[in-house]
């Protein structure tokens, strides 16, 4: 599915400003109310918009430690280990990764000692070989998706 430049447009008011209406948009962009919510259906329908979901701080909710834990998985057990993971509140995401270990998850914790609690569970998670642990000390490039998207969209081709 490609993206076209009122698409990128129309993403990236959303990224801008995900509380604006719909109506508000189509004034922003000059266009008919009706083609910014039809493109919002096709792109939810596509699978571009995934969600709408506020964005949440995990240190604004106690939990101000990132981590990033690299896991190695005895061979055959991969997704019951990611079923497990997905039961441990302070992986935040977890991926199949290559390299050095089979999963990479986000994790994150109270403090040091929390941090080492969360690790010592996924190590008794049975089909955990071992674990790898990286502590983030701060964030240099935030979550984002607007430069994405206005380079799909065309906006800086020929980069």
């Amino acid at each position: 599915m490609a993206v076209d430049a009122l698409d990128a447009k129309i993403l990236g008011l959303l990224l801008e400003a995900p509380r604006t209406s719909v109506r508000e948009y189509a004034r922003l962009l000059g266009v008919a109310r009706g083609t910014v919510q039809a493109r919002l259906d096709r792109l939810e329908r596509d699978g571009v918009i995934t969600g709408y979901a506020p964005r949440l701080s995990p240190a604004a909710l106690d939990h101000p430690v990132l981590a990033f834990v690299h896991i190695e998985v005895t061979q055959g057990h991969l997704e019951e280990v990611a079923d497990a993971l997905a039961e441990v509140p302070q992986i935040i995401e977890a991926f199949s990764t290559t390299g050095g270990g089979d999963l990479l998850a986000r994790v994150v914790a109270r403090d040091a000692a929390h941090l080492e609690d969360v690790i010592q569970r996924l190590i008794s998670l049975p089909g955990v070989v071992r674990t790898r642990t990286e502590v983030a000390l701060r964030e240099r490039v935030p979550h984002r998706m607007l430069p994405l998207v206005q380079d799909v969209g065309g906006a800086d081709r020929g980069r």
